[in-house]
């Protein structure tokens, strides 16, 4: 009996140890992720190797360096920190995976940079796999613009090269007969610092596209800093949706050699001076399409250019802030490019509403986003301008009675102005509205034109209620607007620290617009640290009222600095008038009936030794008080032979225009270097 119960005992001792074995011995993958272990010898839970990669450790046998060639499919682990650090090539027939969320960083040698990049071959493919959330980043160690080669793909569709061209770089091999060829699919990819150069006709660019084929798929791509362009196609016809270009240095967006595809939803912004476009064509005419093209500009440049024969079907194009909307520069034909279904026209600035909502990019997560706004037409209620936007102005702005412009300390307003409507571009404030411009000396504000040329907008223009020696509710020689009243204590609002270059459009030799303009505004308004620069016409001119205007800077305005006529009898008080260039009229000019308005601290300096300080026509006359005038040719000027009794300075009418009393203390000209930056 007892023999039998240790047999028993032995056997239930055995099957326990047997079913502890089994246990012990089972798959880990039968675990939930989160109970997987990185040390048990097994791959499981979300490992890549064993015991290795996921949420374990990276596996060392992963290979980070790329390098060399691939001649067979690989795909990349996000979780691992690849480096760039010699000329990476898939070859044909192999494909490279990356998944959302890796990193490529070239780590580059000096002279190096135009060994590093990565090629897909002719006949290879890639997959980039990334998503808004986890977008796909190339870029380099130094983080500096033409750092390494960029991301290079060969295909075998056509191109006016033929079949099994040499390219400029790398001596790839692309081109075929194949429009269709696929060499993969890239989606939410970044590129940053690409561009490095070969010499003076050859560089690399953050895409470089050789006769890819429309079995390609190419979607939601930004570069960023490149040294040279953006994206380049060189012949094929693949086509790319929603392609975001910031600051590369060449062209945003290349292509030559007859590629032949379409660009879909294309934000180019350029913040930095230096770049040659946002789009430059070449070569044969392809006649690619570019859908909703938007591109800003901070710094002015060219926008479009089109050499040889090249061309292109543009619709909804949105270009701010450019010197020139369209250069060609072989002299082709317009015909070759048609905008919005029309023949292009070099002298359209093209401005218009973006047509591409930045907010597309917001993936890219880059810190020197611009928001752009354009503005213009009637205002029936208060408008609010925001100093984070970069507003362009099209047409007229005008705010209309009862209504007020506020513009913050640093606003930039440009005027982006189409040849022939330089006399139809201006600001008005009407009778009965207001402005408030709230710049400060660190933060001015800014008014300016596009094409940094003078007289190629009206500039600034208010109308008040106060009294004139046209009446009331006269018409202004500009713009039919109306102006003045009885109320000489009438507000249109405050202006400190403004800015205005580039104004005093022609309308003809008579009428023309000045830097501001102020027709019959009241004395109610506050008008201080203003500065008008480069104009065609006057820096201000007062048509009657009773405003007066403190700290006023006038440099280079090529008619008069300072206007007055119809009676205005407010005061300006420390006033400095620059002139460094010739052909100027004078640096005041009074006409008309005689206000006697007051001038207090007027210095006006000429370094070309010429022209006419002060001019008086018809009875017009000033009481001014500390006036020091440098180098001008003529002191006083009384053209009507009005009495030259009528200007009074220091409290002395003058006997004579020869009297030298115009040698007092100088206005400090520093205290306008917030508008001059010297």
């Amino acid at each position: 009996m007892k023999t039998t119960m240790m047999k028993f005992q032995k056997i239930v001792w055995l099957l326990l140890l047997g079913a502890l074995i089994v246990t012990s011995c089972g798959n880990d993958d039968d675990l939930p992720l989160a109970e997987a272990s990185c040390s048990d010898g097994i791959q499981n839970g979300t490992e890549t190797g064993v015991d290795c990669g996921g949420t374990c450790t990276p596996c060392v046998s992963e290979d980070l360096n790329l390098t060399g060639t691939l001649t067979e499919d690989r795909t990349l682990d996000p979780s691992l920190a690849y480096t760039l650090t010699n000329t990476y090539s898939v070859e044909a027939g192999a494909t490279l995976t990356i998944p959302a969320g890796t990193t490529i960083t070239a780590a580059v040698q000096s002279g190096s940079e135009t060994n590093t990049y990565i090629v897909i071959q002719k006949g290879a493919q890639i997959n980039v796999q990334g998503t808004a959330a986890n977008p796909v980043i190339m870029t380099s160690a130094n983080d500096s613009a033409g750092d390494w080669g960029g991301l290079v793909i060969a295909g075998d569709a056509t191109t006016t090269e033929g079949t099994d061209a040499i390219a400029e770089i790398g001596q790839i091999r692309y081109g075929g007969s194949n429009d269709t060829d696929n060499s993969g699919t890239i989606n939410y990819l970044i590129i940053k610092n690409a561009g490095a150069q070969i010499n003076a006709e050859s560089q690399y660019n953050g895409l470089t596209l050789y006769a890819v084929g429309s079995g390609t798929t190419i979607s939601n791509v930004a570069t960023l800093n490149g040294e040279d362009d953006g994206v380049e196609f060189f012949g094929g016809t693949v086509s790319m949706t929603n392609f975001y270009s910031e600051n590369n240095q060449d062209d945003s967006v290349d292509w030559t050699e007859g590629w032949s595809g379409t660009l879909t939803n294309a934000y180019i912004i350029h913040t930095e001076d230096g770049f040659s476009t946002a789009v430059e064509a070449d070569g044969n005419n392809g006649n690619p399409s570019l859908v909703n093209l938007t591109a800003v500009s901070s710094v002015g440049g060219l926008a479009l250019q089109f050499k040889k024969e090249s061309g292109a079907t543009i619709t909804g194009l949105s270009l701010q802030g450019y010197t020139t909307s369209i250069d060609y520069k072989d002299n082709g034909a317009l015909t070759n490019v048609t905008i919005d279904g029309e023949t292009s026209n070099p002298a359209l600035s093209y401005v218009a509403p973006a047509t591409v909502d930045a907010a597309l990019f917001d993936w890219v997560n880059s810190t020197n986003q611009v928001s752009t706004q354009v503005i213009g037409g009637s205002q029936t209620s208060d408008l609010t301008l925001d100093a984070s936007i970069s507003y362009f102005l099209k047409g007229t702005l005008s705010m209309e009675a009862g209504t007020t412009l506020t513009i913050p300390a640093g606003t930039k307003i440009t005027a982006d102005v189409e040849s022939g409507d330089e006399t139809s571009t201006y600001i008005v404030i009407q009778k009965g509205a207001q402005i408030n411009v709230q710049g400060t000396a660190a933060m001015p504000v800014e008014m300016t034109s596009a094409t940094e040329t003078p007289g190629t907008w009206g500039g600034l223009v208010i109308a008040g209620d106060a009294t004139t020696t046209e009446g009331a509710n006269a018409t202004a020689e500009v713009g039919q607007i109306t102006y003045g009243g009885t109320n000489d204590a009438d507000n249109s609002g405050s202006i400190r620290y403004l800015i205005i270059r580039y104004a005093g459009a022609q309308i003809n030799p008579e009428s023309q617009y000045n830097g501001l303009t102020l027709y019959a505004v009241g004395s109610g308004t506050s008008i201080e640290w203003v500065a008008a620069i480069d104009g065609k016409d006057d820096g201000v001119e007062f048509f009657g009222g009773t405003v007066s205007v403190t700290n006023f800077y006038s440099e280079n305005n090529e008619d008069d600095s300072v206007d007055w006529t119809e009676g205005w009898n407010g005061t300006l008080t420390n006033t400095y008038v620059s002139h460094t260039i010739s052909g100027f009229s004078t640096a005041i000019e009074a006409d008309g009936a005689n206000g006697n308005p007051t001038i207090a601290n007027f210095t006006a300096v000429t370094e070309v030794n010429e022209g006419i300080a002060l001019q008086f026509k018809k009875n017009s006359g000033a009481t001014m008080t500390n006036v020091l005038l440098t180098n001008y040719a003529t002191n006083v000027d009384m053209k009507d032979m009005g009495p030259v009794a009528n200007v009074i300075v220091d409290g002395t009418p003058l006997t004579s225009v020869n009297d030298d009393v115009f040698n007092g203390t100088a206005v400090d000209v520093a205290t306008f270097a917030w508008a001059t930056g010297n």
